[in-house]
C-alpha cells in the first residue's frame, strides 16, 4: 500500500522535523517488496540491540533471522523519509483484528514525531475497519510510551515482553485511501 500522488506513486507528508531544526521531513509509505527484507532485518538488529542486550537476549544471527522468517511483503510497508529508507511496519490481519509488528525507524529519525505520524495513519485505517489491534513491545522499551500515547493498554506481560491492545475508536479522517504504485487500491491489512 502506498499513499498516492507523486511521480514515484507516493504522496509526501510532512510530520517530523528533518535534519535541520524546525524543518519537517517529507515521508511516505510504500508497499514492501521481497528485496526489502535484508534492509529491514539489518534495521531491526540496529534498533532492537540496546533493549535486547539490556534484557540479556541479543543474538547477532537470531535478531535478523526472526525477521526473515516472519517477513511478509504483502503486509509490510516501507517508510520513506526525505527520499530514503527510514523504516518499516507490518500490519497482519487476525481473526479479531490486526497485529502491528516490525515497526522500526532509523535511529536518526526516532523521537522526532515520524513514528507518531505513521502510527496515526495506520490506526485511522484500522479504526475504519472497527477492529482492535495488538502488538508486543520489549520490557523497558521507549516505544511503549509511543503506543500508550496512541491508546494502547497492557493486556499481559512477562519479564521480556509487554502485550498491548488498542480498541477501535473514531479517528478524524485525514488521509486518502491507500493506493499502490500501479494505482490499484490495497488496504493496510492486506
Amino acid at each position: 500500500m502506498e499513499t498516492s500522488a507523486g511521480a514515484d506513486g507516493t504522496r509526501p507528508r510532512q510530520a517530523a522535523p528533518g535534519n535541520e531544526p524546525g524543518r519537517p521531513v517529507e515521508w511516505a509509505l510504500r508497499a514492501a517488496e521481497p528485496a526489502d527484507v535484508e534492509a529491514i532485518a539489518e534495521l531491526r538488529a540496529t534498533v532492537m540491540r540496546p533493549d535486547l542486550e539490556r534484557l540479556g537476549r541479543f543474538d547477532e544471527h537470531r535478531v535478523r533471522q526472526r525477521l526473515r522468517d516472519s517477513f511478509s511483503a504483502l503486509h509490510t510497508l516501507v517508510i520513506v523519509a526525505g527520499g530514503a529508507f527510514a523504516g518499516s511496519v507490518t500490519v497482519r490481519p487476525t481473526e479479531d483484528g490486526r497485529w502491528l509488528e516490525h515497526f522500526y525507524l532509523v535511529p536518526g529519525l526516532q523521537g522526532r514525531g515520524l513514528g507518531s505520524a505513521v502510527l496515526r495513519v495506520l490506526l485511522e485505517r484500522i479504526d475504519a475497519d472497527g477492529v482492535l489491534v495488538r502488538l508486543i513491545v520489549l520490557q523497558g522499551s521507549a516505544a511503549r510510551r509511543l503506543y500508550e500515547r496512541h491508546g494502547f493498554t497492557v493486556e499481559a506481560q512477562d519479564p521480556i515482553d509487554v502485550h498491548m491492545v488498542r480498541r477501535p475508536r473514531p479517528y478524524p479522517r485525514t488521509t486518502s485511501a491507500p493506493v499502490t504504485a500501479s494505482g490499484s487500491r490495497r488496504p493496510v491489512s492486506g
